[in-house]
C-alpha cells in the first residue's frame, strides 16, 4: 500500500510545474523572462529614442546642407574679392597719372611702366597667366588662328601673335590670337 501513496505524489508533482510557467497577463516572475507587455514597453520606447535620434539627425542634415549653400553662394558672390582689392592700386595709380597736369612724356611712361607691373603682380596673385605663343607649336585649345602665311618656319607654329592669350588656373580665360605658318612652297 505504500507504493499507491508514493504514485499521488508523484503525481501531484507532475500537476504543478504547468502552474509556474507565467502567462501574458501576469508579471513577470524574479530572475525570469519579462512579460510580452513589458516586452512591449520596452520596445516602444526603444522605439521613441530610434524617433528622437533620427529627427536630430534629419534636422542637423538639412542644418548641413543650408549652411553648405550659403557658402556657396557667398564663394560665388566673393570670388573675386582678392583680384579685384589688387586692382584698386591700379586703379589708384591711373588716377594719380590723370591728375598731374604737369606731366612729361618721361614721367607718364614711367608712371605707366609702374602701373603695368602693379597689374602683373596682382595677375600672378591670382594665378592669371599670360599666353604668349610665338614660335611654338599652334595648339587649337590655347590659340586661335586668325590666318595662315606662307613662311620658312616649321608648317603649323606661331608666326605672329596679334593678342596674347590668358589662363586661369590653368584653364583657358581668352585665347591668344595667332597667325600660323603654312608649309612653304
Amino acid at each position: 500500500m505504500q507504493t499507491n501513496d508514493k504514485v499521488p505524489e508523484e503525481t501531484t508533482a507532475a500537476t504543478e510545474t504547468p502552474e509556474i510557467v507565467a502567462f501574458p497577463s501576469e508579471a513577470a516572475p524574479a530572475g525570469g523572462t519579462p512579460s510580452l507587455e513589458e516586452t512591449l514597453r520596452q520596445a516602444q520606447l526603444q522605439a521613441e529614442e530610434y524617433h528622437d535620434a533620427w529627427l536630430r539627425a534629419k534636422a542637423e542634415t538639412e542644418n548641413v546642407r543650408r549652411r553648405a549653400q550659403e557658402d556657396i553662394s557667398k564663394a560665388a558672390k566673393f570670388a573675386v574679392d582678392r583680384f579685384a582689392r589688387e586692382l584698386l592700386a591700379v586703379k589708384d595709380s591711373l588716377e594719380a597719372a590723370l591728375a598731374t597736369e604737369t606731366a612729361s612724356v618721361e614721367s607718364l611712361r614711367s608712371g605707366t611702366e609702374l602701373t603695368l607691373k602693379q597689374l602683373v603682380a596682382a595677375f600672378e596673385k591670382s594665378a592669371l597667366t599670360e599666353v604668349d605663343p610665338l614660335g611654338e607649336k599652334f595648339d587649337p585649345h590655347r590659340h586661335q588662328a586668325i590666318s595662315v602665311v606662307e613662311s620658312t618656319q616649321e608648317p603649323n607654329t606661331v608666326v605672329s601673335v596679334l593678342q596674347k592669350g590668358y589662363l586661369l588656373a590653368d584653364r583657358v580665360l581668352r585665347p591668344a590670337l595667332v597667325v600660323v605658318a603654312r608649309a612653304g612652297a
